[in-house]
């Protein structure tokens, strides 16, 4: 039902309406426990999320997450921003949901963008389908803007806490305070202790296509995943769909799986989220996700899903310039410009299941 009212509402995109956008997912009921709650949680963080001009909950009407007890989960409510619709109750919710979509664009239509300090950007980290290159190039090149965000006062967020396994301790050495640092410890050793509840190995990492691309252990894949986060000093440590408070560079926890984690990013506040690729994927999250390749040669063959290639630092360019290049084009899409992604028309969600299915 939402992907049928967005398509019926795309006529509604315009100067200061971008997309009209739906995020179907498959729960919300049936689900018992931290699942219940992650759900709740994810749900109302994304709700609430400054990208959105405009928001229809749409809900069921029976599930346990039903809209009511969704709204607990939001704090206050702007009614003009955020509409709800109870399908059950509608005698056409599509109608129904397109009309109030409208109302939604009319509100959302009346504001422009203004200039602002990238001091307000948040931005999320995040590896997938790594090569031999990404430790030299792409998880590099990240780190360097990682670092020049932060020296503005910015904020990014590292996460998929099973590929720091190996590499947890120049993490850990990094924390800025004895808290931070034991927070960190828990981060590792909870997902470690995730693992080995379901009886599976912690050292699953590298995937095959890791290893096609030349990743040989799980120790390159880690080190690729902390080369993200630049040399900065940690300042936050987030549980799985908590908001990000502390300017400066976070961990989150969440996995590896990379639209799980991205949409975890995204609702822990991040605006805009790195992707890095030796491999390549043309997913999307609920917020832009950037794809940055460690090759050329993937950058080259697969135009329609790269936006920005740090191959070129295998090929002569220094880290520094490369970071300053991203930096320049995070700022841009910051600013309006669409990532691949965006430009297919591809936005997708996932919420982390855990445990019981009723």
């Amino acid at each position: 039902m939402a992907s049928k009212i967005a398509e019926l509402s795309k006529d509604l995109v315009c100067e200061n309406i971008e997309a009209v956008c739906a995020f179907p997912h498959p729960y919300g009921c049936s689900q018992m426990g931290d699942d219940q709650e992650h759900t709740r949680q994810i749900l109302a963080n994304l709700i609430n999320h400054p990208n959105a001009g405009g928001v229809l909950v749409l809900g069921l009407g029976c599930e346990n997450s039903n809209i009511d007890v969704l709204k607990g989960y939001m704090g206050e409510i702007d009614t003009d921003r955020v509409k709800f619709l109870v399908s059950q109750e509608s005698d056409d919710e599509i109608a129904e949901g397109v009309e109030i979509v409208k109302e939604l664009a009319k509100y959302a239509s009346q504001f422009k963008r203004e200039p602002i300090s990238v001091s307000k950007l948040i931005i999320g980290m995040k590896c997938g389908g790594s090569d031999g290159f990404s430790g030299i190039t792409a998880n590099p090149t990240v780190g360097r803007f990682s670092d020049i965000l932060i020296s503005k006062k910015g904020t990014t967020i590292l996460t998929e806490v099973p590929e720091m396994f190996g590499a947890e301790t120049i993490l850990m050495n990094r924390c800025a305070n004895e808290e931070l640092f034991n927070k960190t410890v828990d981060l590792i050793n909870d997902f470690k202790n995730y693992f080995k509840s379901h009886n599976q190995t912690i050292y699953e990492n590298p995937s095959p296509g890791n290893k096609k691309g030349g990743i040989s252990t799980l120790e390159d894949k880690s080190l690729g995943c902390t080369q993200k986060s630049g040399n900065a000093i940690v300042k936050g440590v987030l549980a799985y769909g908590e908001i990000v408070s502390t300017p400066g560079l976070n961990l989150l926890s969440a996995p590896g799986n990379d639209l799980v984690a991205a949409t975890a990013l995204a609702a822990s506040g991040a605006h805009i989220v790195l992707f890095t690729t030796g491999r390549g994927t043309p997913f999307a999250c609920p917020v832009p996700t950037m794809k940055i390749s460690s090759n050329s040669r993937l950058a080259g063959k697969k135009e329609n899903w790269i936006d920005f290639n740090a191959g070129v630092v295998a090929e002569g360019e220094d880290l520094d310039t490369a970071g300053q290049r991203l930096f320049d084009e995070v700022v841009a899409v910051a600013s309006g410009k669409e990532v691949k992604s965006e430009k297919a028309g591809f936005h997708d969600m996932a919420i982390f299941k855990q445990g019981v299915t009723l």
